[in-house]
């Protein structure tokens, strides 16, 4: 779970069963709506000097999934040339969330490095528990499936990221950690948010400057805790992604955004 998790969902339910889910794991979106498109430029640190390495966007479309109305998401990043001599980086993330976005389905094809891998993500609702459905097919072309049953609400890191969108950090302390259990196809992250407070940020590429609200994306494995992202988020209803900084095996990435269209709200964060 540590590479690229930058930015980084099911079976159709009885009614009773999606009423308790929406319950469970759902939460009213007020940062986003359908046709919200945003654009970003990639930096990688290459002997001390932060060099451009491709591209991202992510978009969001309503669809229907399973005869249910739901946000398609999807993300792409896609390293040049320069990214390409040091490490190939193609990577394609998909998820539908029904509209008070509980997960519903994720998919994420990557091709990283010299390996490929695509994982996939069912979610159902059984008895108010979160069931998963998890795929993966492995680099050597070897499909693995398994299934596992939760009591508490699980993410992938497409949905957590939608969900973390719409958190009230006006209630926040510096310093406080917000749960965050995110899994793919072949285990569950013992994860979590914390809120490192308010900063200013001007976008390079733009030139925009930002009122922003700063988080740190946590991961414990072998017994550490790893600081995967930091993001800075854009201190408005929109909660918009203004810069990412990446801590990878290979080094450190960055992410600005280079534009954004058809956002939910104004944006008040903006300085000008």
């Amino acid at each position: 779970m540590k590479q690229l998790k930058h930015i980084t969902l099911t079976l159709l339910l009885a009614v009773a069963s999606l009423s308790a889910a929406k319950a469970q794991c759902g939460i009213e979106n007020k940062a986003f709506q359908a046709g919200e498109f945003l654009y970003y430029n990639l930096y990688f640190n290459w002997k001390f000097i932060w060099v451009k390495v491709g591209t991202a966007s992510m978009s969001t479309v309503e669809a229907t999934y399973n005869n249910t109305r739901a946000y398609k998401t999807s993300l792409i990043t896609r390293g040049n040339n320069k990214l390409d001599k040091m490490f190939t980086m193609r990577d394609t993330l998909l998820s539908y969330c029904d509209m008070n976005l509980n997960p519903l389905y994720f998919r994420k094809g990557a091709k990283e490095g010299k390996r490929y891998y695509v994982d996939e993500l069912w979610y159902s609702y059984p008895k108010n528990n979160c069931h998963l459905k998890m795929h993966r097919i492995e680099n050597s072309g070897e499909h693995r499936w398994k299934e596992a049953e939760y009591q508490d609400c699980i993410y992938d890191m497409m949905s957590i990221f939608l969900r973390a969108r719409n958190f009230d950090a006006s209630h926040y302390k510096k310093g406080e950690k917000i749960p965050m259990p995110i899994s793919d196809a072949k285990h569950l992250s013992n994860s979590w948010l914390v809120y490192k407070g308010k900063e200013k940020f001007k976008v390079d590429d733009t030139k925009e400057k930002f009122n922003c609200l700063v988080f740190s994306f946590v991961e414990r494995e072998d017994g550490k805790n790893h600081e995967l992202i930091r993001f800075y988020v854009t201190d408005d209803v929109n909660h918009i992604p203004v810069r990412l900084d990446m801590f990878l095996k290979f080094g450190s990435a960055k992410a600005f955004l280079k534009g954004y269209k058809g956002v939910r709200s104004p944006m008040t964060s903006k300085i000008q």
